[in-house]
């Protein structure tokens, strides 16, 4: 597919998220956002052990994540969010794996709009696809339960968010990520008016805010006759929302703020996010090696802490 072309698709892809992303944010940037008056849900609490396969999973230890993932899910079958963390296993793991988490796709025009080179592994995709299936089939029970079930709601916004990444920058398939954009936009539009504390939430509009503003003027013109506008500040500033105030996504929402300051030139924000990385997750080459190349030092350096 001639460059253009595919460019154009990944607009496509990324521009139903902006109507999320260009309303109000529900919390500002900074500000820890005050708890709704619900029940506490593994989605919205710091459940220890699934905290715990998060940061197995920074850690890039794939399987011992999904492990720990799938012994809480055993003894909570009914919550689609085990499920959800099973199927970011595995997306993420592709992910480090394609590189796609390194200043090297980042700065590269061709790799940061067009999505890998090659494919992906496919039973790492299948495998990641099944658990999101499972997951969805959970979080619906739970809507006919009650339509509003903001358990279900979360879960299926990432469900369709991770597929949307999948789609277009894992397997390219343009068409099958604006898809999923469109009902990632609306389950977290739903999610958000009654739940404004999912920080979460926000990285997912924040990036498509990101990389439309990033565009050319050209293709900006053009979408701007459709009611887009991308805008890379606000975007950033979303993506922070949930490096400050997120709970199972916050380090990916860091290494995602720290790349895009990388591109923008703003070395002190991405040097300070990327220490901290390091510092929270120690065994993490990606991190260590973009911490290095942020800092000018050989790659790999030895990071004093």
């Amino acid at each position: 597919m001639h460059h253009s072309a595919r460019a154009l698709g990944f607009i496509l892809f990324l521009a139903p998220a902006l109507s999320l992303a260009q309303e109000p944010a529900a919390v500002t940037p900074g500000t820890a956002p005050a708890p709704t008056a619900s029940p506490a849900t593994p989605a919205f609490y710091p459940v220890p052990e699934l905290m715990s396969g998060f940061h197995q999973l920074y850690e890039q230890n794939f399987q011992q994540a999904r492990e720990t993932f799938a012994d809480w899910q055993s003894r909570n079958p009914q919550e689609p969010f085990g499920e959800i963390a099973v199927g970011a296993s595995y997306l993420f793991e592709e992910m480090y794996r394609q590189g796609v988490l390194t200043s090297d796709f980042f700065l590269s025009e061709k790799r940061f709009l067009h999505g890998i080179e090659g494919k992906p592994d496919a039973g790492r995709m299948t495998n990641f696809r099944e658990a999101l299936a499972r997951a969805r089939t959970l979080a619906k029970q739970r809507l006919k339960v009650s339509p509003k079930d903001p358990e279900a709601l979360f879960a299926l916004t990432l469900a369709a968010g991770m597929e949307s990444d999948s789609d277009a920058i894992l397997e390219k398939k343009q068409l099958d990520g604006l898809k999923r954009m469109k009902e990632a936009n609306e389950y977290a539009k739903q999610l958000l008016a009654q739940r404004p504390d999912a920080a979460d939430a926000h990285v997912a509009p924040g990036i498509a805010n990101y990389i439309i503003g990033s565009l050319n003027p050209g293709y900006r013109f053009a979408l701007w006759f459709g009611g887009i506008h991308g805008d890379k500040r606000l975007g950033m500033e979303q993506v922070a929302q949930t490096a400050e105030n997120g709970r199972y996504l916050r380090p990916f929402a860091k290494i995602m703020l720290a790349l895009a300051a990388r591109r923008e030139k703003q070395n002190a924000l991405a040097q300070k996010l990327l220490h901290e990385l390091t510092e929270e997750f120690p065994s993490n080459d990606t991190y260590a090696a973009e911490y290095a190349k942020a800092m000018g030092l050989p790659v790999p350096a030895v990071i004093a802490r």
